[in-house]
């Protein structure tokens, strides 16, 4: 259970043709690993695939928006790849000859009827009066008028038609850099969704100064639609016809696009692409013959129950069976935890794959991860509200089981420590942290060193599993003594030459694994550099301690602050501002204090992480969110 398991090798004899669908099969059960046996190269009649799959990659770059969301099931390929790739590229660009107009169509429809929509938006937002839409459209032929969108951050000044020139824009934070480019123009500001807008009046070639100036600055030149009058209803009006008459324009190319697409078996076409396309990306080699191909690699399914339904289920002429792996295979490696312990392997992959002489501390984790959480974030409130947002959350974020599990120990902490919502209203049932502050910091420091301990034992499990026992016996065994006595020497200062045996024996055990009296020397050097990195790591779990004090700090200066208050809404309000203060700050800070933890304290005892993880091969096509 806390040994990682190699992945099982598979290989499976199928029909050529069958091939492209025996590997969807065995993709959609996400527990299979491609690896060519040694010697495999890419198949020619996959290689002639490339050029093609390039080919439909810039077809797809240019239509992908346009084309059925969903493709036809795929079919088994009844000739070669290529042959049936370059039969799809045909479709497709006869599709792509037929749509084009009706694309063209539809994007300029879009187009207009963003525009309409956004001048919906702006005309929903002028002032009141601002301005007189046929005094502005009919200006000419001296004087002209635009709206602009201004980039974030620039604000003309002025609230009418009053202003002119620099003076009318310089009052703005950021606008005055568009003074010179403003003479003789006036302006009226107003704002649409939050982003500054600006209508301008002034000589064309002002204007037109003005509009090169807004769009250096990446604004945008509105202009003035020729349809917009002077009454508003009657613009509200126009603008509603518009927008439905654009809405059907885009329904009929739509249309006209899908019914081109069914015209040219696009789905069907897209299906032997995209299958292809996703082969030649995953599958970087193939044993095949004219008749068959051999598929072969690792999977995590060890019984191949799954394996062998998913290929009975794609009608692929297969066999497939479970022989030893190749001998200079290297095995992907696999967890093998309990149910419980499966949320605690986010810890553990966040370093890396444990290798295979290698311990997965999953399992331990599942117990010291809670214990640290719970003990800084003691409080029986507190507790259920994260308890309650885990349990709610725990479909849709993994983390999410962590944080149940916390809060339920947090809770059991909580009545420990006598703290309900950051009140002292139960009696403790151990100590409450700031009447005895010693003994809260000792507490995480003994757990520590037990943790540390279990971690050095898990080294001498793996020596075991190396072969390399006696070795450990000889060196680690009295490094793990010296270690504990150590620790117990706070207790007893007898453990003292417990630990000076130990430390003779470490020396000696050197000498005798190096065979070498030197080694002996060597070896005192690195007794000490070792123990005092032990020790120092030790110390580091008083900061749950401290934490733990803090906590307790920050619920007595929300029990202070609701004292002070008169009003019992007022103690109600504090109480629940200060909870969710320490909720929403305590939360995070104890959380990466666990991870700092157990990442850079108790790892570094026994894991490496220089195993293989394994990599399934990524879903077809055909059950991919896209298609």
């Amino acid at each position: 259970m806390i040994r990682p398991q190699p992945a099982r090798w598979f290989e499976i004899l199928v029909a050529r043709d069958d091939a492209a669908g025996a590997l969807e099969a065995l993709a959609g059960t996400g527990a299979v690993e491609l690896e060519p046996r040694e010697g495999v190269a890419m198949p020619a009649l996959l290689a002639e695939v490339a050029p093609l799959v390039a080919a439909f990659a810039e077809l797809a770059q240019r239509y992908r928006a346009y084309w059925p969301t969903a493709a036809a099931a795929p079919q088994a390929l009844p000739e070669a790849p290529a042959q049936a790739l370059s039969r799809a590229l045909a479709a497709l660009r006869a599709w792509a000859a037929d749509a084009e107009a009706p694309i063209r169509a539809l994007q300029a429809a879009t187009t207009t009827l963003d525009q309409l929509r956004r001048w919906q938006r702006i005309l929903a937002q002028v002032p009141a009066g601002a301005f007189d839409a046929v005094r502005l459209t009919g200006a000419g032929p001296l004087l002209g008028a635009r709206v602009f969108a201004l980039p974030p951050g620039i604000g003309p000044g002025g609230d009418g038609l009053t202003g002119s020139g620099p003076a009318a824009v310089e009052s703005g934070g950021g606008f005055g850099s568009l003074r010179s480019a403003a003479d003789d123009v006036l302006t009226v500001p107003f704002a649409v969704d939050g982003a500054p807008h600006l209508i301008a009046v002034g000589t064309a070639d002002a204007l037109s100064t003005l509009a090169l100036s807004v769009s250096a600055q990446k604004g945008r030149d509105e202009g003035l639609p020729p349809w917009l009058v002077a009454d508003a209803t009657a613009n509200g009006h126009t603008l509603a016809v518009r927008v439905a008459d654009a809405e059907r324009e885009i329904a009929a190319r739509r249309e006209d696009i899908a019914a081109l697409s069914r015209a040219h078996a696009l789905p069907a076409a897209l299906a032997v692409a995209r299958r292809l396309e996703w082969v030649l990306a995953n599958v970087k080699a193939l044993e095949t013959t004219d008749l068959f191909c051999r598929i072969t690699g690792w999977t995590s399914d060890v019984a191949g129950e799954r394996v062998a339904a998913a290929l009975d289920a794609s009608a692929a002429r297969a066999l497939l069976h479970f022989p030893a792996p190749p001998r200079r295979a290297h095995a992907p490696l696999l967890f093998a935890n309990p149910w419980w312990a499966r949320p605690y392997e986010i810890f553990t992959r966040a370093l890396g794959m444990p290798a295979q002489d290698e311990a997965d501390p999953s399992v331990l984790l599942a117990v010291a991860v809670p214990l640290l959480f719970g003990y800084m974030f003691g409080d029986v409130g507190q507790g259920a509200v994260l308890a309650v947002a885990g349990w709610t959350l725990r479909h849709r974020h993994p983390i999410a089981k962590l944080v149940f599990v916390g809060g339920l120990a947090a809770i059991v902490f909580g009545f420990a420590f006598g703290s309900v919502f950051g009140l002292h209203i139960l009696a403790p049932l151990w100590v409450q942290p700031l009447a005895e502050p010693l003994r809260v910091l000792a507490a995480p420091v003994a757990g520590g060193a037990v943790l540390l301990t279990t971690g050095l034992v898990l080294g001498a499990i793996e020596a075991h599993w190396r072969h390399a026992f006696a070795a450990w016996l000889a060196t680690g065994g009295p490094f793990l003594v010296a270690y504990i006595a150590l620790m117990a020497s706070v207790a007893d200062a007898a453990a003292l030459y417990v630990a000076a045996a130990a430390f003779t024996a470490f020396c000696a055990g050197h000498a005798w694994v190096e065979r070498r009296a030197a080694a002996a020397l060597t070896a005192i050097a690195e007794f000490v550099e070792r123990m005092v990195q032990l020790l120092i790591n030790t110390l580091s779990f008083a900061r749950v301690g401290a934490f733990a004090l803090a906590h307790a700090g920050l619920s007595s200066a929300i029990a202070a602050l609701m004292a002070s208050a008169d009003a019992l809404w007022l103690q109600g309000l504090v109480l629940i501002l200060g909870n969710a203060l320490i909720l929403v700050l305590e939360a995070m800070v104890v959380s990466i204090q666990t991870t700092r933890l157990v990442l850079f304290e108790f790892f570094t005892r026994f894991l490496t992480a220089a195993g293989r993880p394994f990599r399934p091969l990524p879903p077809p096509p055909s059950l991919s969110p896209e298609t």
